[in-house]
């Protein structure tokens, strides 16, 4: 099984996503998008399996920095290479199972993928 969280390490629903995989001792990767950047390619994937609208995080401060014009031209185009641009506005974490994408993090959430 290949498992990776992608995201920054300073955010807490990733502390939490990472520390609950490690108490039940699930070995797993971390994609840190500020050192390891992110591709369009990933992005695109994210998108294609998740939903661009769903992909996108409006309750960050990276997203409501953005001009009036930029938010009212979002679609799956432009989301995309925005989301390049600035990863922050990644809803976080993507978890990678086995090529299974998932959104967020809650226990429930995680013990289901994983019993």
């Amino acid at each position: 099984m290949t498992i990776t969280i992608y995201g920054i390490p300073n955010c807490d629903t990733i502390k939490k996503a990472k520390k609950w995989l490690e108490q039940q001792g699930i070995e797993y990767q971390f994609h840190d998008y500020r050192k390891q950047g992110i591709e369009t390619e990933l992005v695109e994937r994210f998108c294609q399996q998740l939903d661009w609208q769903q992909v996108l995080n409006k309750r960050g401060t990276t997203y409501r920095q953005l001009s009036d014009e930029q938010k009212a031209n979002l679609d799956k185009e432009t989301a995309v290479s925005l989301l390049v641009e600035m990863p922050a506005m990644i809803k976080r974490p993507i978890l990678d199972v086995d090529g299974t994408l998932h959104l967020g993090f809650k226990a429930d959430q995680y013990t289901a993928i994983f019993s």
